[in-house]
């Protein structure tokens, strides 16, 4: 949070227009689909996993969805049946990694492959564009209140509402106790392979309502849709605080690293630095996180060691 109000206060005072109206709203735009795909990936992290298919579900969401615009279709069904599709996808992961115990590395790898190739051979040299969809589909897509768009509500209700399932249900708390300790979590009652399958299903769903966000947001969807996407979403999770070995972190932090990370492609330009330059500091952000994280659990560690050794 320092890092990222540093870093507006500093574009700010370079640029005067970088917090317009306009601005602000082009910031929250940028940041959506990857709050959205980093809210779920938060979740499955929490558990001490990780989706690293979540680029490939969201391009072939954004497809479907743009296919069944492109013939008519109603704009909510088209939503829906993204979704739906990044279900299929999160089930099959979750199912892989729960039921079959293949290391989740592994899993998401593959799957990341086998749904970019079955959406190459669907979409083949194919191309939606923004004249394919309906006008109202693409108006709400840049529309809002103000400087707040539509589609920025949208992911500030789903982060909020990930956020109390998290703190306040027991499936929630109980991701938490799977990540800190998965040996532990059987034997305390928790269900394993029901928790990790739902986190695993609820990511699914969240990056294909992004694909679906995206194909509004853009307008513009092919077979390389996506790709790549994963690296970044599961840089902005770290960056936010939501620790790679599992059992910490909250979806706001995943979602303000996602506002962090996709804000320095916007302030670098805005204060004349090459865009070359967003890679690096992405990296340098990220291992600074993974740093920063590592040295709080060694803390920790040595304090409860302590505490245990003065109460005997």
């Amino acid at each position: 949070l320092l890092v990222f109000l540093v870093m507006i206060g500093v574009t700010q005072a370079g640029n005067s227009h970088f917090l317009s109206e306009q601005g602000i709203k082009d910031l929250l735009l940028n940041a959506t689909i990857l709050v959205l795909v980093g809210t779920g990936q938060a979740l499955v992290v929490i558990s001490r996993n990780v989706d690293l298919s979540v680029g490939s579900t969201l391009g072939i969401s954004a497809f479907a969805a743009g296919a069944h615009l492109q013939g008519g279709g109603d704009p909510l069904l088209a939503v829906a049946l993204a979704v739906a599709l990044g279900i299929g996808c999160g089930l099959l992961n979750g199912a892989l990694v729960s039921l079959g115990r293949v290391p989740a590395l592994v899993v998401t790898l593959g799957t990341l492959y086998v749904i970019r190739g079955v959406d190459s051979i669907w979409v083949g040299s194919r191309q939606i564009t923004a004249s394919d969809l309906p006008g109202d589909f693409s108006a709400f897509g840049d529309g809002g209140v103000g400087a707040v768009p539509y589609l920025a509500l949208i992911a500030l209700l789903v982060v909020v509402a990930a956020a109390y399932c998290l703190r306040h249900f027991a499936g929630g708390r109980e991701l938490y106790a799977l990540g800190s300790n998965p040996e532990a979590a059987p034997l305390a009652g928790i269900p394993v392979r029901r928790r990790i399958l739902a986190a695993y299903t609820a990511c699914g769903a969240l990056a294909g309502l992004a694909g679906a966000l995206y194909l509004a947001r853009f307008g513009n969807v092919d077979s390389g849709t996506g790709s790549g996407y994963e690296l970044t979403v599961v840089s902005a999770v770290v960056v936010g605080g939501v620790a790679f070995t599992g059992g910490s972190g909250s979806v706001y932090g995943a979602a303000l690293g996602a506002l962090l990370l996709t804000s320095v492609n916007s302030a670098l330009p805005a204060l004349g630095v090459s865009s070359v330059w967003v890679l690096a500091i992405n990296g340098v952000l990220l291992v600074l996180a993974i740093a920063v994280d590592r040295v709080l659990a060694l803390r920790l560690a040595a304090a409860l060691k302590k505490r245990s050794a003065r109460h005997g």
